[in-house]
């Protein structure tokens, strides 16, 4: 073996001894820098180079470095778990966004008690400094090693075709089990299948902390048995952890679910089945709010509404190709007459057919088809959550029609056509990211999908935002482009999505008159702004705290007699509102003013109008704003000025 190597360390090129580590090539403290890129592979500081790697660090600030931290965590986690309820079986323990978990097969539920033992014992076992410690196996040591974890032995034999969840656990390649040693002796204090890598230590876990327990599915199928799933969260440094902290709390204080409750919105009847929401006359006025402004602004863009129906036969989805590649995803059939009837999950084979029921010129491209149409979507139980997640979804669903030429200015415009109506809603923080075609789930040619994915790159770069790749996300017909958008706290939503389709069109055999006569294949855009009228509502919700701008809240304004008698001077002033199309209520129960005002903030009514007797000699009112602030003595019209110019200005207050 040579005595020297020569390696690429942060671009540069370096020797060093034979025998060097990947954290000694970098100087690792194993705090800052937690791991090594090795080749363009995440690697454990430990890690011996050979000639020509080419080396990078992973900082525990780094995406990356953050996903190793939360893995380690896991690790410990199960550690202290085993130690605590020595018979609990591993099932897996995958970092995820913000946090890991790892699930176990225990005789009883974890509860919030448990939880705080198993945490005091991951900080005894951090203090401790345990190292982590990677060694390859074979299959059969691997089986004897574990034998008395039956998910681990499950684990090892699907090496090669485990679910992507699986990954962190076995690789396509050797199976490697990681030790944690005792850092004095060098005692084996626990051991877990895992392709790591991991950090070096448990001391290089900064800040860490337990956050709930549920049940989970072993390997997400209901047929499995069911595990005990603890969920946590991990982080470079306490000071971070405790932003993240706050974050969940502020996030708890917008969960639309509670707030719907409060502001009486909507609710989910038990009678009605999960993931299926009723909208309140409130949450309907917001509802159709939202639709109408949507509404007159496709009508301003040249679309053309349609309607369909809410089942279909079974042939439909066999043409389109989603009883192939999205059959799960579907409620199942019903037999009726003989045939079987499919509720829809999507809507673009019904407007496929409107386009194919007559004959088509390109003069009439680009056809914008638009619908509020309602699709049901067989949701598991696990993952139904509020308005964000529901079977029953309403999409603001259109596609457009157009040829191969108008393709690309067409895509371009309607890119901000989606992004200007999102700000109209007060969503203006924005990436973008790009859904490429899934190697094992898509109909067409290789060079129909590279085109499409081309020209979408290219329209979403023009935007000048910042774009992020998906591989394989996409859906089977075609690629798309994400509108992600950030809320009033900084979380991120998928909203939008654009996606170009070669493939719909010739599987329904649409065609189009060209101007030279011929028949041609139109190119299909499907687009989806809201993503569905209820997620849509659910993030609004969250955005806005409730509190949502003067143009979108169920009652604008409250007005607030000080006693009975100043009931019908308020009463005149909401009839001057209304007619200007304001949504008003006086507020004349029996209750004290200072309740009533307590009443309409609780209700986050954006402006309340008091009125006493100084009030009427002078024909004015008292404008309350609802962060409390008050003007006092304003001219009737003048208040009705005002707030006709924030509903119409869409601003908030």
């Amino acid at each position: 073996m040579s005595a020297e190597l020569r390696i690429t360390l942060a671009g540069a090129e370096r020797v060093v001894a034979a025998g060097t580590t990947a954290g000694e090539a970098l100087e690792a403290d194993g705090r800052t820098v937690v791991a090594a890129r090795v080749n363009g592979e995440p690697r454990d500081l430990a890690h011996p180079l050979v000639q020509d790697d080419v080396v990078e660090p992973i900082e525990v600030s780094s995406e990356d470095g953050r996903a190793i931290v939360r893995h380690s965590t896991a690790h410990v986690m199960a550690q202290a778990v085993q130690e605590l309820f020595p018979e609990a079986k591993l099932g897996i323990g995958p970092p995820v966004e913000n946090g890991f978990y790892y699930d176990f097969d225990v005789e009883q539920s974890f509860h919030p008690d448990d939880l705080k033992r198993i945490e005091k014992r991951m900080r005894e076992i951090v203090k401790q400094g345990q190292l982590f410690s990677r060694r390859a196996v074979t299959d059969d040591e691997a089986r004897e090693e574990l034998a008395g974890e039956p998910y681990k032995l499950e684990l090892i034999g699907l090496k090669g075709g485990a679910a992507e969840e699986e990954s962190v656990e076995v690789g396509a390649g050797q199976l490697t089990i990681y030790d944690n040693l005792d850092a004095k002796t060098g005692e084996l204090c626990w051991k877990d299948l895992c392709r790591g890598p991991h950090v070096p230590s448990t001391r290089s876990i900064p800040a860490f902390k337990l956050m709930r327990s549920g049940g989970a599915y072993w390997r997400g199928s209901e047929k499995n048995p069911q595990l005990q799933r603890i969920y946590g969260t991990a982080w470079e440094s306490r000071d971070k952890q405790d932003e993240y902290l706050k974050l969940l709390e502020e996030a708890e204080k917008r969960d639309h679910r509670k707030l719907g409750a409060e502001l009486d919105l909507f609710s989910f009847p038990d009678e009605l089945g999960s993931g299926l929401a009723v909208f309140h006359p409130k949450g309907g006025v917001i509802r159709k709010v939202m639709e109408d402004y949507s509404r007159r602004k496709h009508e301003e863009a040249a679309y053309e509404f349609v309607n369909t129906p809410h089942i279909t036969k079974e042939k439909l989805y066999q043409v389109s190709g989603h009883l192939d590649w999205y059959r799960d995803g579907m409620f199942p059939p019903m037999e009726l007459e003989g045939a079987r009837y499919y509720l829809k999950p999507m809507n673009c084979p019904m407007h496929n057919l409107i386009f194919r029921a007559r004959g088509r010129s390109y003069r009439e491209l680009p056809l914008r088809l638009f619908e509020f149409g309602t699709v049901y979507r067989y949701e598991k139980s696990g993952v139904v959550h509020g308005l964000t997640r529901v079977r029953g979804l309403t999409q603001d669903d259109a596609h457009i029609y157009c040829t191969r030429e108008e393709m690309r200015d067409e895509l371009t415009s309607l890119l901000r056509f989606v992004l200007d109506l999102l700000r109209d809603y007060g969503l203006d923080d924005f990436y973008l990211e790009l859904s490429t075609k899934d190697p094992e789930k898509f109909v067409g040619s290789d060079e129909v999908w590279e085109e499409a994915t081309q020209t979408l790159r290219e329209v979403a770069e023009s935007e000048n935002l910042h774009l992020v790749m998906d591989p394989g996300g996409a859906a089977f017909y075609g690629p798309k482009i994400s509108v992600q958008v950030r809320d009033a706290i900084g979380r991120t939503w998928q909203m939008s999505t654009i996606q170009l389709d070669f493939n719909l069109p010739e599987l329904f055999e649409l065609e189009y008159q060209a101007a030279d006569g011929t028949r041609k294949q139109p190119v299909m855009i499907h687009r989806a702004l809201f993503g569905s009228v209820e997620r849509f509502f659910g993030i609004l919700v969250e955005h806005y705290a409730g509190a949502f701008p003067p143009w979108l809240a169920p009652v604008q304004v409250v007005g607030i007699p000080i006693a009975d008698a100043h009931v019908p001077y308020l009463q005149d002033v909401a009839k001057k509102l209304r007619e200007r199309g304001i949504r008003v209520e006086v507020d004349a129960a029996d209750d004290r003013m200072q309740k009533k005002i307590r009443n309409a903030q609780k209700q986050k009514v954006p402006f309340m109008l008091l009125a006493g007797d100084d009030d009427i000699a002078n024909g004015a009112v008292s404008f309350r704003f609802r962060n409390g602030e008050q003007k006092n003595g304003v001219p009737v019209e003048e208040a009705i000025a005002e707030i006709i110019s924030a509903v119409e200005r869409r601003v908030q207050v």
